[in-house]
């Protein structure tokens, strides 16, 4: 972390433009198969934090591969996180060439009462969520930021504008996560349409446990998120 930091986040700036960066770093983040706290970590805080990273963290077949090429093609040191259980995803991927841009949000599902802002694996728990929580009478809205850093926070504030509510999860651990960071950037720019306070769905202050039933209560999913919604909402 000490060269990805202090060399490889820094060079471009610090030689005025000279120098370039063209790297990818790929790792993964997330629980989720009882690989306990050493392999099972979500740190995209510890990266967020450090200027000259770019950061992503796709959610699909379809997004991994485009951001993966975007990645590759940008001057600026990126890092790639990767959710272990989206390896076993399926999904429709184009032969063709193509990108899926850095820094651009995607709305998976639109809704009218409430905007649930995630990324990687609690993307399909979102979803799932969402559909769970139509049957019940609660219109949500669905936007994977795919990018963390540079976010797209227009996207994300366009959404909140018009639901009034707003919910972020991913399965970081609650205590300085990067889910803190875009309740404050909701909270700058959409302070006067909230109709009630921003939530977050995380894992509990702690390691990553690794037997299974254990492991199930530590990280967030779907269900937990109905119930958060349904009782803050």
């Amino acid at each position: 972390l000490g060269q990805i930091g202090n060399q490889a986040a820094k060079w471009s700036y610090m030689s005025g433009g000279q120098i370039s960066i063209p790297m990818v770093l790929r790792t993964t983040i997330g629980g989720g198969k009882g690989y306990a706290g050493q392999h099972s970590q979500s740190l995209e805080a510890l990266v967020t934090h450090i200027p000259g990273l770019k950061v992503v963290a796709p959610a699909s077949a379809y997004d991994f591969k485009g951001l993966l090429k975007s990645a590759i093609r940008d001057d600026n040191p990126v890092i790639f996180f990767e959710q272990q259980l989206i390896y076993n995803s399926l999904g429709v991927v184009p032969r063709k060439e193509y990108l899926v841009p850095i820094g651009k949000a995607k709305v998976l599902k639109e809704g009218k009462d409430i905007t649930i802002v995630c990324w990687s694996y609690m993307v399909e728990q979102s979803l799932k969520a969402a559909e769970i929580l139509e049957k019940e009478g609660i219109s949500a809205e669905v936007i994977d930021i795919r990018t963390l850093i540079p976010l797209d926070i227009d996207t994300i504030a366009d959404s909140v504008k018009k639901t009034g509510k707003a919910i972020v999860t991913s399965q970081e651990v609650i205590q300085s996560s990067f889910m803190s960071e875009i309740i404050t950037q909701i909270q700058e720019n959409c302070f006067d349409w909230l109709d009630a306070p921003i939530q977050r769905l995380g894992a509990p202050n702690g390691i990553p446990p690794s037997a299974e039933n254990l492991e199930k209560l530590f990280l967030p999913d779907a269900e937990k998120l109905v119930r958060i919604i349904k009782e803050k909402y």
